[in-house]
């Protein structure tokens, strides 16, 4: 197997960013997978409310209908939409 490579974020220390793998590489495999579970959630969180803030006047169901279309692409938006009619009636 080749090396691995690692990106180096620009604003840590290197030092510090060593330290910060070793005590990852410490935890359980299922705290990582909480701790990115919830750092997708807030990122998740965090792109639904500028969303919100940006269609101030728009229901809850057009703001998850544009995060769907700013992530996943507008066809897939677009075929929600058409469900999301249907289900209406």
């Amino acid at each position: 197997m080749g090396a691995m490579i690692h990106a180096r974020a620009v604003d840590t220390d290197p030092a510090a960013e060593e330290v910060q793998f070793a005590l990852l590489r410490q935890t359980s495999a299922s705290y990582r997978v909480r701790l990115a579970l919830s750092l997708s959630e807030t990122v998740i969180g965090l792109a639904r409310r500028a969303i919100r803030r940006a269609l101030d006047e728009h229901s809850k169901t057009e703001v998850g209908l544009r995060f769907v279309e700013l992530h996943y692409g507008r066809d897939l938006a677009d075929a929600l939409r058409v469900h999301l009619a249907g289900r209406r009636g």
